[in-house]
């Protein structure tokens, strides 16, 4: 599967931002599909996850301003983020995997990334 992440950009602190990760020529409904971001000199570190089944989980840093969501018939997976913060700055990575074996957080579960989007919030 070859993911796509888009949607990046940069925002004044408060703003809105909204990825898209998308698989063009595949299908993404058998899989759980999440949003890393990685800050310069930082780990990567998980955003959020949506599973195939729906149900979703959220880094404590971003519950209550990001939303993630997907289509299945349109094979995507979009991150909508609000209230964007200078701290939220970072290239987003989308991921799919079939199986999650221990945490939706660790990149190393996730078979499949994209390319990466660079979101800069300013201040």
């Amino acid at each position: 599967v070859q993911l796509q992440a888009s949607g990046g950009g940069l925002v004044q602190a408060g703003g809105s931002l909204r990825l898209s990760c998308t698989a063009p020529g595949d299908t993404l409904d058998a899989y759980a599909i999440a949003w890393f971001r990685q800050a310069p000199g930082k780990e990567r570190e998980g955003v959020s996850c949506i599973y195939k089944s729906g149900r979703t989980y959220y880094a404590d840093f971003v519950k209550g301003r990001f939303t993630i969501s997907r289509n299945n018939a349109r094979s995507t997976a979009d991150l909508q983020m609000n209230n964007l913060k200078p701290e939220d700055t970072a290239v987003y990575y989308c991921a799919a995997t079939l199986i999650i074996a221990s945490g939706w957080e660790t990149p190393g579960e996730y078979d499949f990334w994209g390319q990466g989007t660079l979101v800069t919030v300013s201040s």
